[in-house]
């Protein structure tokens, strides 16, 4: 029997893009003469519709768009999610279609609830070992928990998070009805080293409950904010039958293989993946969410406020690392097609260009940088910023804002009465540069119809080191979901191993804002603590969830004891001072684990006690 996953990139109600996807895909099965061809989770509407499921037309639209689907499925069976509504309860189904008849809905029946997911808001979850009947526009289907055949061969699903729930996932009980075939159609977000773990939740399931196991997860960034990573396994009996490239630039990732359920592969062990290099992962998530936000977003490029530091420089080169390798996967026609760059007669011109030119001349059409010097930046930053973008062919201003800070802040000392000082005034005289900032990026941003990416990361965010309106102003903050410590890191990997050669500069600069008089020697560390510190307080404070007093014990001895002490009370009340400024961040990528945005991963009270008597507590 021929199986087939396709990894689809899809968006929420984006109905046109949808169903074409959906119909390349049973095209492609159509013509590889596939048997069973299996689309992801919520395949039709996207997954991100969110509380748009609420609303009953979105289901009756649905519908709607499976009977004109089913129609396509000529000679294949076709597997495609959709959200159904049974006497007013919404159900997260998968449908299968045989030859063009509707078969069954399977109703997905643990509901992801935690990090990043709120499927119970919408869904309903549905009791195992159950089949109904229901009416829809005139005709009678079943749903539920079915088991169906094809070519004597018994198959039946877990729908993404049904697999993730050990005993009690619906595969311990398909062994014993004798089900040789495990299709799981998936909307599984991405995290770092996630893929290792969801590799061994399929092909040890393919072993433990003796069967063959197709999976098949969403692909690229579907609606914002979380990335699908597109992965297609195939595994039987342990074996590792097919496993595509991950996070691909395509629009439909087909991919299909023979199985044989009459000969099947003797049971093995699982071989173990290669270990994950977190630092290839990312990027190659970051790349494919911004060239789907870029065009999603019916945006003509990106621009950047190009300090010279750590965070835009990563930003800058996750760009340009964008076009190299959307170019190495799907040619410069197509990238063109999808990002709108070129006119027909610059496309013709860049033809005629290759490797690093074609790539910079690109980067030129789609990004836009920035350096905004004062009295307070240094020779360093300007000369990192300007010979970064030369190296990757972004356009680069260069120009000073100490006109715009002296007025602001004369009309102040004029209203108050009184002169600014760096003594009594520091925080003042610092935001007011980062604010000013902002206007003139924001103006190149409006010109070229283009988003402004905020550079702050999760460190900064987690404590509040970020001037609201001013460094934190964007469409976009690709970075926010991953800490200081690893873009230091991977900027130094992305110039060793990817060639950036004009990351040199900032990987010998020392990280710092850079807004205190220069004699002053500001650093990002000497303002907070030491950033290794600050990560694993909040790591342990909001991942592990362990209070003040089990995140001192448990980083006992690492500092001395005061100092340590002095570290997690001034984590805490940073954190929780600035909730409100995690709220009215820029939409971010989720990337690692993790997160500490509010409207995904981590929710907390804008208002709270900030652990006033846990830390006082602290011995």
């Amino acid at each position: 029997m021929k199986l087939a996953g396709a990894a689809l990139n899809q968006t929420p109600l984006d109905w046109e893009n949808n169903l074409s996807n959906i119909k390349k895909a049973i095209e492609q099965a159509n013509e590889q003469q596939v048997d069973i061809l299996c689309l992801p989770e919520m395949t039709i509407p996207g997954y991100g519709c969110e509380d748009l499921f609420l609303s009953e037309w979105v289901a009756e639209e649905c519908f709607q768009h499976l009977l004109q689907i089913k129609e396509w499925c000529q000679g294949v069976i076709v597997c495609v999610g959709l959200p159904v509504r049974v006497n007013g309860i919404l159900y997260n189904t998968a449908c299968v279609i045989n030859d063009r008849k509707i078969v069954g809905f399977t109703a997905k029946q643990f509901l992801a609830n935690d990090g990043v997911h709120y499927e119970p808001r919408w869904f309903s979850s549905w009791p195992a070992n159950t089949v109904q009947d229901f009416e829809m526009l005139g005709q009678t289907y079943q749903i539920g928990d079915i088991i169906y055949e094809h070519q004597g061969v018994k198959f039946a699903f877990e729908i993404c998070e049904d697999a993730w729930r050990n005993e009690n996932r619906p595969a311990y009980r398909h062994k014993p009805k004798g089900v040789q075939l495990i299709i799981n159609p998936s909307a599984s977000h991405f995290a770092m080293s996630k893929t290792d773990v969801r590799y061994h939740l399929v092909v040890d399931a393919s072993k433990q409950f003796e069967c063959t196991y197709l999976y098949v997860n969403l692909l690229g960034n579907e609606a914002g904010k979380m990335i699908y990573d597109g992965e297609i396994l195939i595994a039987q009996n342990g074996n590792v039958v097919l496993r595509n490239q991950l996070l691909s630039f395509k629009d439909v990732d087909f991919e299909c293989a023979e199985v044989s359920f009459d000969n099947p592969l003797p049971l093995v062990d699982v071989t173990p993946l290669p270990p994950v290099d977190e630092n290839i992962e990312f990027i190659s998530a970051i790349t494919v969410a911004l060239l789907d936000y870029l065009r999603k977003s019916k945006s003509k490029g990106f621009v950047l406020s190009l300090s010279g530091g750590a965070d835009s420089s990563l930003c800058a080169v996750a760009v340009a690392e964008m076009v190299t390798r959307a170019l190495a996967e799907i040619g410069l026609e197509e990238f063109v097609r999808k990002t709108q760059c070129l006119t027909t007669e610059e496309l013709q011109q860049f033809k005629q260009l290759s490797g690093i030119a074609l790539r910079n001349a690109l980067v030129g059409k789609l990004l836009i940088t920035a350096y905004q010097g004062t009295e307070n930046s240094s020779d360093d930053t300007f000369r990192s910023a300007e010979e970064l973008a030369k190296s990757i062919g972004a356009v680069f201003y260069n120009w000073t804002i100490d006109q715009e800070v002296i007025g602001y802040r004369g009309k102040i000392e004029k209203a108050i009465g009184r002169p600014l000082t760096w003594e009594q005034d520091d925080l003042t005289l610092q935001n007011i540069q980062a604010r000013v900032r902002a206007p003139g990026i924001w103006m190149l941003a409006n010109l070229s119809n283009s988003l402004l990416l905020a550079t702050s990361n999760r460190s900064e965010a987690s404590v509040g080191y970020a001037t609201m309106d001013g460094d934190t102003a964007g469409s976009i903050s690709p970075i926010a979901g991953v800490d200081k410590s690893f873009v230091r890191q991977w900027l130094i990997w992305a110039q060793l191993n990817l060639g950036y050669e004009g990351l040199q500069y900032v990987n010998n600069l020392q990280p710092t804002a850079e807004l205190r008089p220069l004699e002053r020697a500001q650093t990002d560390e000497k303002d907070l603590m030491p950033y290794p510190l600050l990560n694993q307080i909040e790591r342990l404070a909001f991942y592990d969830r362990l209070s003040p007093q089990q995140v001192f014990e448990k980083l006992k001895g690492t500092y001395p004891d005061d100092q340590l002490k002095q570290y997690v009370q001034r984590f805490y009340s940073l954190w929780s001072r600035n909730q409100w400024k995690r709220e009215r961040y820029a939409p971010s990528f989720h990337l690692d684990d993790y997160n500490v945005d509010p409207r995904s991963w981590l929710r907390f009270p804008i208002l709270s006690g900030g652990f006033r008597e846990e830390l006082s507590e602290l011995k």
